[in-house]
């Protein structure tokens, strides 16, 4: 039977659904191990370089892989003041259910960490924990002017950058030092411990500024006093200029790339390339009208954080060793090898959480922090 096409509101901006869905199909398949499995078998080959950038760069760099969080916060940004517009409701009046969803955000990305650990913990590493802290930053400021709304993002970047080299905690006093940086002390005085792997919690400061641009993004793409031609330019050229001022920030020794601690040179180059990102869909999608296929991203955007949710949890403490049992069970018998039974069974878990989305939205059905 073929699979019924579903039909989305004409209101809605379909290129920001489709990159949301497409963001929560990258995080998805990352959760089903899809990258991890497809590794061993790029290895020594033309491959491994494409592989590669499906994982975090260890420091001071930059790959695509870490572009998906700036994305995801970006998008919520966009999507917060398009859904604050739509609503109609004061500024002020508005801030209860901001506030309450922050907090949910926060509950949810801690009890995440306790599952990850498997006892409770107090940690606020993750995207949910740190978009708790940039949603209230943003909205904020949702109705100043851009003007303003862009100086606040530069004066964030700022503040990091003189945190970071001005404040000599012995120790703590090497600005872009793993283990011995601003970041690190802070992880230290909020939990009393540090990541392993060099995250810190005050990337909430500095990556606001994603979140910001987000809500710029919403507002220029739904001003009908701007061309559409005029709105793709506006976002090209902003891109561009993030990417140069980023990139030339980490080339001349200045400010390197890193996005474990959130450097300001990274926050403006992966801003720069969400940008890019989110022009080029917009032109492709919603003024080329090229949006044949864009139902398959679309359906697993219109409830992210509940499949996140549940592929953070549900997939990594039970489907993922369920669906291998069986996909290796069967293809056992084929006599292909354990590498690829391994991407097989990524592909089938990603499958499922797809369908999962697909159900939902026939359904009707969308969950709202």
């Amino acid at each position: 039977m073929k699979t019924p096409v579903p039909s989305f509101p004409s209101n809605r901006l379909l290129s920001l659904d489709v990159m949301r869905g497409w963001i929560m199909i990258l995080l998805a398949a990352e959760s089903a191990q899809l990258y991890r499995s497809l590794r061993p078998l790029a290895k020594d080959s033309w491959a491994e370089g494409i592989v590669r950038q499906f994982f975090h760069h260890a420091w001071n760099g930059l790959r695509f892989w870490d572009l998906v969080q700036p994305a995801f916060m970006t998008i919520a940004g966009a999507a917060m003041y398009i859904a604050f517009t739509r609503k109609g409701v004061a500024w002020g009046a508005n801030w209860p259910h901001v506030l309450r969803r922050s907090f949910r955000l926060l509950v949810c990305g801690v009890g995440l960490h306790c599952i990850y650990q498997g006892r409770l913990v107090w940690e606020l590493w993750n995207v949910l924990t740190q978009l708790s802290v940039t949603t209230i930053i943003a909205y904020a400021i949702i109705q100043k002017s851009i003007r303003f709304q862009i100086i606040a993002s530069v004066a964030l970047l700022v503040l990091t950058e003189l945190c970071y080299r001005t404040i000599g905690i012995p120790g703590f006093d090497q600005p872009f030092t793993d283990q011995h940086n601003f970041g690190n002390w802070m992880d230290l005085l909020l939990m009393g411990k540090m990541n392993s792997g060099g995250w810190v919690t005050i990337n909430c400061i500095p990556t606001a500024a994603h979140t910001i641009w987000g809500v710029l993004i919403g507002k220029i793409l739904i001003d009908e006093n701007i061309t559409q031609q005029r709105k793709v330019t506006v976002l090209f050229a902003a891109g561009a200029i993030a990417l140069a001022v980023g990139y030339g920030l980490d080339w001349a020794g200045v400010t390197p790339i890193i996005k474990r601690i959130a450097t300001s040179s990274f926050v403006l180059a992966s801003g720069g390339w969400v940008l890019w990102t989110a022009a080029f869909l917009f032109w492709l999608i919603d003024v080329k009208k090229r949006d044949g296929g864009a139902w398959v991203p679309v359906v697993v955007g219109m409830n992210p954080i509940f499949i996140y949710l549940v592929f953070e949890t549900v997939g990594h403490q039970w489907l993922n060793g369920a669906v291998a049992i069986f996909v290796t069970g069967f293809l056992g018998w084929t006599g292909i090898t354990e590498d690829w039974m391994n991407v097989a069974s990524a592909l089938v878990t990603l499958g499922l959480y797809w369908g999962l989305c697909y159900w939902l939205y026939r359904k009707k059905i969308f969950f709202k922090l």
